[in-house]
């Protein structure tokens, strides 16, 4: 017999920081309506939140282009499965969290099947390939956005969109005392954090130039102390004197007079720490290339994007040479110069930009709004 219960809820994530998000998401749904069932493609987190695992995230996300192809029969199987349910009328409503190309495909056969979809945490259609509008068009009927410009800049284009704040401000942050202490920096060290990034591919590139910048700043003296933020399993090569500290990178960002970031979302983090920053990309030449042509937006970095302005420099043009890195990362350890209080000042204002705490339960009664029509 087909289960056609109107208490379920299809939540979708297809990557670890997805993995996060919709873990409160379902805790959100969960304490708001204990009757309900989730269930989807999810993660560890989302698991322990109450979330029927449908499919792990470890077994879609991939990283190289040989990992996709592999992935590429799963992602099919999944997405079958998961649309044949919904014709079968399983599902009362959808979440689907970022993970766009995945779940451009899933939305329209969601709403084709009569099932009401909420994307959360939208593609950055705003700062590349904006002719895929269409395809989000068909694949949600609201969309909850993170950022404060997006939700005029969708509902411009026709897409009906709700700004609900920035997850990371449900985070709990450590104070630069508490992360400095379970560190073991002295209380007045000038600390440089340095965070290449969590793939292997982006930190293989990243890693040379991050390194150098540290090595050079710690020759100068203008660091004392040079904290990598790295993973559990990530190579970082002619490491000394830099200390790789893994797997703790918010006690990290918390601890830095400064620190050198790749481009992404840790730009966002240090606003809510309040960490000046510098950030720098080294990217391929062919996606170089490709970025030149297809990026839209004025800068790389969410702060910038947030502010409307360069809040923090950004080197991503090639060639990103250390010595210009360099240059802007000096000012930025003495805590008492113009340049380090300024950006600090700017950063409080991006992390009050990114709105109030509470962004997944805002997208839950977004979601019980859609089950309750």
């Amino acid at each position: 017999m087909t289960d056609t219960s109107p208490r379920r809820i299809l939540v979708s994530a297809g990557e670890p920081s997805g993995d996060g998000y919709g873990a409160e998401v379902v805790a959100a749904l969960r304490a708001t309506r204990p009757d309900l069932e989730c269930e989807g493609p999810g993660g560890p987190a989302m698991a322990r939140a109450g979330l029927t695992v449908r499919c792990p995230v470890e077994r879609l996300s991939a990283i190289g282009f040989a990992e996709v192809v592999r992935t590429v029969p799963r992602h099919l199987r999944l997405l079958r499965e998961l649309a044949r349910d919904a014709r079968a009328g399983r599902y009362a409503a959808a979440v689907l969290i970022d993970y766009p190309e995945f779940h451009l495909r899933l939305g329209r056969a969601l709403r084709r099947a009569g099932v009401p979809v909420v994307w959360y945490v939208a593609p950055q259609l705003w700062a590349w390939w904006p002719g895929r509008l269409p395809r989000l068009r068909s694949a949600t009927d609201r969309l909850a956005v993170v950022l404060p410009f997006e939700a005029s800049w969708f509902g411009a284009r026709g897409l009906p969109a709700e700004f609900v704040g920035h997850p990371l401000l449900d985070r709990p942050w450590p104070a630069r005392e508490e992360a400095r202490a379970a560190l073991r920096l002295p209380a007045d060290a000038r600390v440089l954090g340095i965070f290449p990034g969590s793939r292997e591919a982006e930190v293989a590139r990243n890693w040379p130039l991050f390194r150098d910048v540290g090595k050079q700043m710690l020759a100068e003296g203008r660091a004392t102390r040079a904290i990598v933020a790295g993973t559990a399993g990530g190579y970082y090569p002619d490491a000394a004197p830099l200390v790789i500290q893994r797997d703790r990178p918010d006690q990290v960002l918390a601890a830095a007079t400064a620190a050198l970031v790749k481009s992404g979302t840790t730009t966002l983090e240090a606003a809510c720490v309040g960490t000046p920053v510098v950030v720098a990309y080294r990217a391929s030449f062919s996606t170089y290339l490709i970025a030149r042509r297809v990026l839209t937006a004025e800068f790389i970095s969410l702060v910038n994007l947030v502010a409307g302005r360069a809040v923090v420099p950004e080197f991503w043009h090639l060639p990103v040479r250390a010595d210009e890195v360099a240059a802007a990362m000096r000012p930025l350890l003495d805590a008492a110069s113009a340049e380090h209080e300024g950006q600090r000042a700017a950063l409080a204002g991006v992390r009050a930009a990114l709105g109030r705490p509470g962004a997944a339960g805002r997208v839950a009664t977004m979601a019980l709004e859609q089950l309750a029509g």
